[in-house]
C-alpha cells in the first residue's frame, strides 16, 4: 500500500506493481459501471471530465516530466476539434476524421518542435511562443466569420464557431452512431490507456531520460543523450494526447468554437494541472474533475465571477498543497503507514 501511495507521490523509473495494476483494474470497472446507476446528463458531465482530463495528462507530462510549460497544448485542442469537424462534414465519414484529429496536432507540434526545440529556446521563451501561436490561432480563428471562409462545404463561422458537428459512426458500421453513454464508455477508455500508456513509458530508458532532462539537462548531455531528440518526441507526443482531447470535445459536444483556443482556455488546463499536482499522472485527471464540478457547481449558484473563484482555489492550493492535491494526500498517507508498520514493528 505505501509503495502504491508513493508511485502517485512521483512515480519512479521501475514498473508498477501488481498493487498499482489491481487498482487501475478496479477503479476501471467501477468506472465503467457507473452508466447502470447515473442518468445521461451526469454520463454527459463525466464524460466531459474524462475528455478534458486529456488535455490536462497531455501537460502533466510535458510540464512534470519534461520540465517544459507549454501554453500550446490549446491549441494542439482546438486544432484536433476543428480538423475533426471540417473533414468529418465534408467527408460523410468519421473514422478518418478521427485520425486526422489526432495526427494533424502532433505533426504541428513536431513543426513547431522543429524551430523551438532544435532551435535551442530557453524554457521561458518556449512558453512565451506556444502562448503567441495560441494566441494567434484564437485570433484568425475568430476572423473567419465572413462567408469568404469556407473549408469544401463547411464554412468557420469566425467567433459563432461550428454547430452540427458529426457524431462519431461505428468505424465498421457506418450508419451507427455513438449515443451519450457511448461517448462516456469511449472517453473512459481512452482516458485509462493514455494514463497507463504515459505511465509505462516513463519506466522505460525513454521515459527516464525525460525525467533526467527535467532535473538536470546538462547532465544528461554530458552523458551523450540528444535532450533535443528527447524534448522534441516528448512535445510532439503531448500534441497528439492534446489533440485527442480537442476531437473528442467535438465529438462530446458537436460544436466547436474559437474558445477552444482561447487564453482561458488554456489558464484553466495550468489551474487542472497545479490543483492535482504536475508531478503526477493521476493528479491532472482529479484536479480536471474538482475544477470542472466546483465550474458546474458555482454556475448553478447563479455565483457571476467564477473565474476570481477559481483564482481564489488556485492561490490556496499553491499555499496550502505545493506540490498538488494527489501527491499531499499521497504523502500523509504513506506516512501513516509507515508510523503504524514501524511501530508494529517495534511491539
Amino acid at each position: 500500500m505505501q509503495r502504491l501511495f508513493s508511485d502517485f507521490r512521483r512515480p519512479s523509473g521501475q514498473r508498477p506493481g501488481a498493487i498499482w495494476w489491481s487498482f487501475i483494474a478496479v477503479a476501471t470497472v467501477v468506472v465503467f459501471a457507473l452508466p447502470q446507476v447515473l442518468d445521461l446528463a451526469q454520463l454527459l458531465d463525466l464524460s466531459v471530465v474524462f475528455v478534458l482530463a486529456l488535455l490536462a495528462l497531455s501537460m502533466s507530462f510535458l510540464w512534470g516530466y519534461v520540465g517544459i510549460l507549454s501554453f500550446g497544448q490549446t491549441a494542439f485542442f482546438g486544432l484536433g476539434g476543428y480538423v475533426y469537424a471540417v473533414a468529418a462534414m465534408n467527408w460523410g465519414d468519421t473514422t478518418l476524421p478521427f485520425l486526422l484529429g489526432i495526427l494533424v496536432p502532433l505533426a504541428f507540434a513536431a513543426l513547431l518542435g522543429v524551430f523551438m526545440v532544435y532551435g535551442k529556446i530557453s524554457d521561458i521563451y518556449f512558453s512565451v511562443m506556444t502562448l503567441v501561436i495560441t494566441l494567434i490561432l484564437n485570433k484568425a480563428m475568430r476572423a473567419t466569420s465572413g462567408d469568404q471562409y469556407v473549408i469544401g462545404d463547411v464554412r468557420l463561422n469566425g467567433q459563432n464557431g461550428i454547430p452540427g458537428v458529426p457524431p462519431l459512426q461505428v468505424p465498421w458500421n457506418p450508419t451507427v452512431t455513438l449515443f451519450i453513454d457511448h461517448v462516456y464508455y469511449l472517453s473512459a477508455a481512452l482516458i485509462v490507456l493514455v494514463y497507463v500508456g504515459l505511465r509505462l513509458l516513463l519506466t522505460t530508458s525513454f521515459g527516464r531520460v525525460l525525467v533526467g532532462i527535467r532535473e538536470n539537462e546538462r547532465r544528461i548531455e554530458l552523458l551523450g543523450y540528444d535532450a533535443r531528440r528527447y524534448k522534441f518526441a516528448a512535445f510532439a507526443l503531448s500534441g497528439g494526447v492534446a489533440g485527442l482531447s480537442g476531437t473528442m470535445f467535438a465529438i462530446w459536444g458537436n460544436f466547436v468554437a474559437p474558445e477552444m483556443f482561447g487564453l482561458g482556455q488554456a489558464a484553466e488546463v495550468i489551474i487542472w494541472v497545479i490543483v492535482g499536482g504536475k508531478s503526477t499522472l493521476i493528479g491532472p485527471i482529479v484536479g480536471t474533475g474538482i475544477i470542472q464540478y466546483l465550474t458546474s457547481w458555482l454556475g448553478t449558484q447563479g455565483v457571476g465571477q467564477v473565474t476570481l473563484v477559481l483564482g481564489v482555489v488556485l492561490v490556496v492550493f499553491v499555499l496550502l498543497f505545493k506540490e498538488g492535491l494527489v501527491p499531499t494526500l499521497g504523502s500523509l498517507i504513506a506516512r501513516l503507514f509507515g508510523g503504524r508498520r514501524k511501530q508494529g514493528e517495534a511491539e
